[in-house]
């Protein structure tokens, strides 16, 4: 057997940006942050279900099976999604465009060159002021919508805000 071939395509984006991946991991908080979302999206479900099979004897056999199937699903949902979530969610910030990675089962690349941002805001809700984690949206003039970078530190997301903000204003162009 020979030696494994390599094969490096070179893409090249609007305004010349080179296309190619995010170097920046979310902050390490992010995973128990994504837990926390998760145990509160598919708890609910178990406890009404569990409830419900407790009070509904006629039904008791449909719902335990319920009960099984969402306490199984939501399991595998908090103990993989926020792992996965944290291994492909990647950003990067440069002179030239925002790179941004994300998703657990559909994965998304994102660049935004510099010249196409419109807005930049900064988000921390409740939860993630909790985790002191914030997100950085990048809006842009694409179709595709805004790039959102979550599970950042607060300070790394308000100085990332400030730093493309400060970049934008110096790029020439109408951003359209």
């Amino acid at each position: 057997m020979g030696n494994p071939v390599t094969v490096t395509t070179e893409l090249t984006g609007p305004g010349g940006v080179r296309l190619r991946p995010p170097r920046n991991p979310v902050d390490p908080r992010a995973r128990r942050w994504w837990t926390v979302r998760a145990l509160l999206i598919t708890l609910p479900a178990v406890v009404v279900l569990a409830v419900l099979a407790a009070v509904l004897p006629p039904a008791r056999g449909w719902l335990l099976l319920a009960l099984v199937v969402a306490a199984v699903a939501g399991t595998a949902y908090v103990l993989v999604m926020p792992r996965w979530s944290y291994r492909f969610h990647r950003w990067e910030a440069t002179d030239e465009a925002v790179y941004s990675s994300s998703g657990w089962i559909f994965q998304e690349w994102r660049i935004a060159p510099m010249s196409r941002i419109q807005t930049v805001d900064s988000e921390r809700g409740p939860l993630a002021r909790a985790f002191g984690l914030a997100a950085v949206t990048v809006t842009t003039a694409s179709a595709a919508g805004p790039i959102k970078i979550v599970g950042l530190d607060a300070g790394t997301a308000a100085d990332l805000a400030h730093r493309l903000t400060a970049a934008t204003q110096a790029v020439p162009g109408d951003a359209t």
